[in-house]
Order: structure tokens, then C-alpha cells, then sequence
């Protein structure tokens, strides 16, 4: 596949590997010159916590999470 760099200094990634690798919007990228010509580009890692901010936004209505009962841990 190729792409173009654009005359803002982006690339554009091909949406086949955007969706065969669930990249998504705001994802970090590390960038490496290999050699004269030769590009390595590095995922990051996700944060642990990523895509709780949308899964909460997404909520119906305010309070729609109930808490959920259980007994106390500090018996086991």
C-alpha cells in the first residue's frame, strides 16, 4: 500500500490497516529513521483506561449505572 505525505508533514495510514489494527482517532505513534529512506512507525500502549471516557458518555440518562451490592472484602 502507499500513501502521500501531505504539505502539512502528515501521512495518511490506509484504512485496511487503520481497521485490521482497530486504530483509532488520537492513538500515539513512535517514529523511527532505520536508515536513508526507511521508516519504522511503533503503536504505543494504549492507556489501561482507554475508551472510558466514551463508554460513560455514551450512557442513556444520568444514573443509569446502579451500584452494585456486595459484601464487605474485609472478611475474606
Amino acid at each position: 500500500m502507499t500513501t502521500v505525505l501531505s504539505s502539512k508533514g502528515q501521512f495518511v495510514l490506509p484504512s485496511p490497516i487503520r481497521r485490521l489494527d482497530r486504530l483509532r482517532i488520537g492513538e500515539s505513534f513512535e517514529i523511527e529513521r532505520v536508515d536513508s529512506g526507511k521508516y519504522l512507525l511503533t503503536r504505543q500502549s494504549p492507556p489501561s483506561n482507554q475508551g472510558l471516557v466514551d463508554l460513560l458518555a455514551s450512557c442513556p440518562v444520568k444514573g443509569w449505572f446502579e451500584p452494585i451490592r456486595s459484601e464487605s472484602t474485609d472478611t475474606l
